[in-house]
């Protein structure tokens, strides 16, 4: 990798207040590279408080156009075909793709890998109803696998891996790259002393923060002194709190807003166990950072993923209805042995995964597109 240039384009880069898992995990992989003796520049999109171009750990980050005119932007700084700051020119391209790609194989003939943490077919209707979604959906199921259909694709779960195969990607091309895990954190505080419950992530519609509150609503008669924590932000905040007061459970929910990481530790240090409702997870980052602490996950099977962030019935549990949701979360915070024994299984579970073996992989990936090569491993 000495002295090769990447640029990876990112709709969001970690410390974008909308910044989630798929921020973390791009930011990861690019400390990596960097590493392996590339230089990497991030393309990604401004907000308040950040400046436009500035460096962090060896990664250079540009930052151009919002939400959407990042796209625009992006194609701009490729089409120049030398990076903003006398970087100079790139030799491959890591294209992000959330939904919708950069379009980058419409201006440049260098290698791409397509960074693609999930297919968004259940997301599209919910955040964007009618026209707007439909379109969206044609654009990810259609457009995308030909418009890239020479390039290499680098995915985080064999779920995800399969739906990008079912939307015509050649399985020969995609390499499964799983999300890492810090160590595990074993001289741990105590717990919270009445029952708790965390939720980590983007505050919009498809995370389904409201299940979390249905579920503090089921159980409050039963545990009166359950509380939830709602760690995160988004557009969708104000609604999610609305909703609390709906179900007359505000005063036992408590939002935080976007925190620094030690406030996220501590959240997931004293939480019983984290609940994540979400629609659709490319694996699920939260719960590899909460079984660092022992914090057994409860999710939806459905979510895609989880079938491999979670192991069912080992460091967490698996459903498929709400109604299963609910009771699962009972069980956790009713079952003191239950709890203990899914508590060590997150931290064994958590411990398979590296950001060291995920850099790596990624990087071979990387190297061989380089050098006019395919990859199709698993992680």
């Amino acid at each position: 990798m000495n002295g090769r240039h990447i640029a990876m384009l990112s709709w969001r880069d970690v410390g974008n207040p909308e910044g989630g898992g798929a921020e973390h995990y791009l930011e990861r992989i690019a400390t990596g590279l960097v590493e392996r003796g590339a230089k990497v520049t991030v393309v990604t999109a401004a907000y308040p408080g950040a400046p436009a171009e500035e460096t962090i750990d060896g990664v250079r980050y540009v930052r151009r156009g919002g939400k959407l005119t990042v796209y625009l932007a992006a194609l701009l700084v490729l089409l120049r075909r030398r990076l903003p700051g006398g970087i100079g020119r790139v030799d491959a391209v890591v294209d992000v793709q959330n939904g919708l790609p950069f379009f980058s194989r419409l201006v440049t003939r260098l290698p791409v890998v397509v960074l693609v943490h999930h297919v968004h077919r259940e997301q599209w209707p919910v955040v964007y109803p009618g026209r707007v979604g439909r379109m969206g959906w044609w654009i990810e199921s259609r457009v995308a696998p030909r418009l890239y259909r020479h390039c290499q694709y680098v995915t985080v779960s064999r779920a995800s891996r399969d739906e990008l195969c079912r939307l015509g990607v050649d399985i020969a091309r995609i390499a499964v790259v799983h999300n890492g895990a810090d160590s595990a954190v074993v001289d741990r505080p105590e717990r919270t002393a009445h029952p708790s419950i965390c939720v980590v992530g983007r505050l919009v519609p498809h995370k389904r923060v409201e299940l979390a509150i249905d579920a503090v609503a089921a159980l409050r008669s039963e545990l009166p002194e359950l509380r939830l924590t709602v760690v995160g932000s988004g557009w969708w905040e104000d609604e999610v709190k609305e909703y609390a007061a709906r179900r007359g459970v505000a005063d036992a929910v408590e939002f935080t807003g976007f925190v620094d990481e030690a406030t996220k530790a501590d959240v997931y240090e004293r939480s019983w166990v984290m609940a994540l409702p979400s629609l659709k997870e490319g694996w699920g980052l939260v719960v590899s950072e909460a079984a660092r602490f022992g914090t057994p996950t409860v999710a939806f099977r459905s979510a895609g993923g989880t079938q491999e962030s979670v192991s069912d019935g080992v460091s967490g549990l698996l459903v498929d209805e709400p109604a299963e949701f609910v009771e699962a979360l009972r069980l956790v915070l009713t079952d003191d042995v239950e709890r203990k024994e899914l508590s060590q299984g997150a931290l064994a579970h958590a411990g398979e995964f590296s950001w060291t073996r995920s850099r790596a992989a990624f990087a071979d990936v990387a190297e061989t597109t380089m050098a006019g090569g395919l990859t199709a491993t698993t992680d």
